[in-house]
């Protein structure tokens, strides 16, 4: 399976993502990762869960391959409960999430960056969502808690990327740190966290979840609905035949978004 879970020391488990050559899931994935991050979080020796990758990126979405390859929509439907699920589970998580970036985050690396708890990036990380240039709609929710409402439009409307060093300035990413340091300052803060009491983070947890402003959960099945609706309409499947010739040229982090785009028809969508 491509994701894995550390056994717990000093109150943090690590859940890590490693599917090449992009980290970009299929369905049964998404559903992977949902279960591995609720798992982590139901044991009571966890106080802070983190999420990592490994490879050259934290994420590149979904597996575009996977949807253009079925003749239904079997794959789009799965995806849709699978990032879902996933995205969820980590908003959801019992404890704090410290989300550990590097490389390209895109698409439904956004969901999963957006709804954790912190965010600790290395200095070649960007993020950013592609999802007009692969027939999708989605994780603009996410982004929006990343970036602030109008930066947030601009970047989904043209697929362009921000990098690490301006989410920190915009107060989303707590600290940015040379590639090679990222594991030890994921763990830095999630330790620090987690010699807090674990019933007093848990519900701490709880309590800010509670006063968050936006319902994440119904608002980003209210934007899955326009991307299955542009699989129905056949506008997806149009966009996605193009995919590879054109893809996220253009964008700001271009070489990270190329890097992703080299496994041609794998890195996708939210």
């Amino acid at each position: 399976m491509p994701v894995s879970t550390s056994p717990p020391r000093e109150g943090v488990a690590v859940v890590t993502v490693d599917h090449a050559p992009v980290n970009a899931l299929p369905v049964r994935g998404w559903f992977a990762l949902a279960d591995a991050v609720r798992a982590a979080a139901r044991d009571p020796a966890v106080r802070c869960v983190v999420l990592a990758a490994e490879g050259r990126g934290f994420s590149a979405g979904v597996d575009i391959k996977e949807l253009r390859d079925d003749p239904g929509h079997d794959a789009l439907l799965g995806v849709n409960h699978g990032c879902a699920e996933a995205f969820a589970a980590v908003y959801d998580c019992a404890v704090p999430v410290v989300a550990a970036v590097q490389g390209f985050c895109l698409g439904g690396g956004i969901g999963l960056v957006g709804n954790a708890d912190a965010v600790v990036a290395s200095d070649d990380a960007t993020f950013g969502l592609p999802e007009l240039d692969r027939g999708a709609l989605g994780a603009a929710t996410h982004l929006a808690r990343l970036v602030p409402q109008h930066l947030m439009r601009t970047l989904y409307y043209t697929g362009r990327t921000v990098t690490a060093a301006e989410l920190h300035a915009h107060g989303s990413v707590w600290r940015v740190v040379p590639r090679a340091e990222l594991p030890a300052a994921a763990l830095e803060l999630a330790h620090e966290i987690a010699r807090k009491d674990g019933t007093l983070l848990r519900l701490a947890k709880a309590a800010i979840n509670g006063i968050d402003p936006v319902d994440v959960h119904r608002s980003y099945r209210f934007e899955q609905g326009f991307t299955f609706e542009a699989g129905l309409s056949g506008v997806a499947a149009r966009v996605r035949a193009g995919f590879g010739a054109g893809g996220v040229r253009g964008a700001r982090g271009v070489q990270e978004a190329r890097g992703a785009q080299g496994a041609r028809g794998e890195e996708g969508t939210g």
